[in-house]
């Protein structure tokens, strides 16, 4: 390219959701349960605990049958974060309305889907095999499930995406840093569309322990839909869960020439890295705040024409003083003006599959101009003064919206979505 050319940005958006979550095996019934505010975390059933286990509640996805969309001798090759990735990818892929297969151009089809910690659950049982029977009883399908990049490579498989194919693993931030990345393959002209988004199947024994040696968990066993309880005074820490969050990104152009369905448009994306803690964020939330930043600029907007921010929220004490603070100092005066919520209240945290499943809440409540509440917020801790939305979902028109998504490590992922105009 000559250094006097500029490249013309492409717009980007979002034609196609799929979700697998603690609220539903789906889009519609996961939203559901968003909007009627319901709580998604339960007694703990993956495995049997003793009297050792200080966490007893997580959520699970319940009620779940992978054959609905995956041949079951695929779902044996695959790592549950993978077979939760696959059924949310079909189910964005059906959605969408695109024909993946006998498309002209697969090699500007691509996928980019992250996930925090892989397919944990097969590294457990086959260091289990090998503990116990030997190297021999090891699975050749070891490496294949519990690589992070697994379900990146399924997908690319099963939807014919011969484009790029990426796998971020930022923690918590993996899912919107995949969408981000998706974001600017597609605004850049590098693809016509990309399958996005995250996924994480984490309830396990490793996974769960560590986090609870952390101190990372909430232990309000006796309460399990109370427990995630982000901004309030009495929350103690966030709720492992398991889950897929999947949307497809198309180039505009491309998606108004085969008369697609649009929910939302992707503006804006901004990251940064704390280079502070490796599991706490910066007290006063510097780096989520230059994340939403950059994320405002690239989308060409001022903080006041902001009318929603979805929260990362996770119920921790440090965390939700952080982001608050972050966003207090970005917006200003606007931030008692807009409204800010967190749907892990209801999800608890899904990990590398947060960022894809609370864009797919972001565009629907876009397109259908209702605003996700934060349940069980009963007593607001010091300094927690913003709207949150607390217990009800809000039916009101919103224009523009922030998503937030911050990871161990210092990760830290915003990215700004809009109701499409055309």
């Amino acid at each position: 390219m000559a250094a006097n050319q500029t490249i013309q940005l492409r717009r980007v958006v979002i034609t196609g959701l799929g979700a697998v979550t603690n609220l539903g095996n789906d889009v519609e019934s996961t939203w559901d349960g968003i909007v009627a505010g319901r709580s998604g975390i339960g007694p703990l059933t993956a495995f049997t605990q003793d009297d050792n286990w200080t966490v007893n509640i997580a959520g699970e996805v319940r009620d779940f049958d992978p054959t609905r969309r995956i041949e079951a001798g695929e779902v044996k090759k695959m790592d549950r974060a993978s077979v939760l990735a696959m059924c949310a990818g079909i189910e964005a892929a059906e959605d969408s309305g695109f024909d993946f297969v006998n498309s002209d151009d697969p090699y500007m089809q691509g996928v980019a889907l992250g996930s925090g910690i892989g397919g944990v659950i097969t590294m457990e049982e086959q260091f289990a095999k090998l503990m116990t029977s030997g190297p021999r009883k090891v699975s050749p399908f070891t490496v294949p499930k519990l690589m992070v990049n697994a379900s990146a490579g399924n997908l690319s498989i099963r939807l014919n995406l011969r484009g790029a194919n990426t796998a971020v693993a930022t923690a918590c931030a993996s899912g919107a840093h995949s969408i981000g990345a998706a974001f600017h393959l597609i605004q850049r002209g590098d693809a016509k569309l990309m399958v996005a988004g995250g996924t994480e199947a984490p309830i396990t024994r490793l996974p769960l322990s560590a986090f609870a040696k952390m101190r990372a968990l909430s232990t309000r066993n006796d309460d399990p839909q109370g427990a995630s309880r982000p901004f309030d005074r009495g929350r103690d820490g966030f709720l492992l869960s398991e889950g897929a969050g999947v949307v497809v990104l198309e180039d505009l152009e491309h998606a108004q020439a085969r008369g697609a369905k649009i929910y939302a448009e992707i503006v804006g994306f901004g990251s940064s890295g704390d280079a502070g803690h490796i599991a706490a964020p910066d007290e006063d939330g510097t780096g989520a705040y230059h994340a939403m930043l950059h994320a405002l600029k690239s989308a060409g907007m001022t903080p006041d024409q902001i009318d929603y921010v979805n929260a990362h929220g996770t119920s921790t004490p440090l965390g939700d003083i952080a982001e608050v603070a972050a966003v207090k100092k970005l917006f200003g005066d606007h931030a008692y003006k807009m409204m800010v919520s967190s749907t892990k209240s209801m999800t608890g945290h899904t990990l590398g599959a947060a960022g894809g499943v609370e864009t797919i809440f972001v565009a629907k409540a876009l397109e259908e101009g209702i605003v996700p509440p934060t349940i069980n917020l009963e007593d607001p801790d010091d300094g927690m003064d913003l709207d949150f939305v607390a217990n009800e979902a809000r039916r009101t028109p919103i224009k523009a919206a922030l998503n937030n998504s911050f990871g161990f490590g210092g990760h830290n992922v915003s990215l700004v979505m809009t109701t499409f105009e055309g």
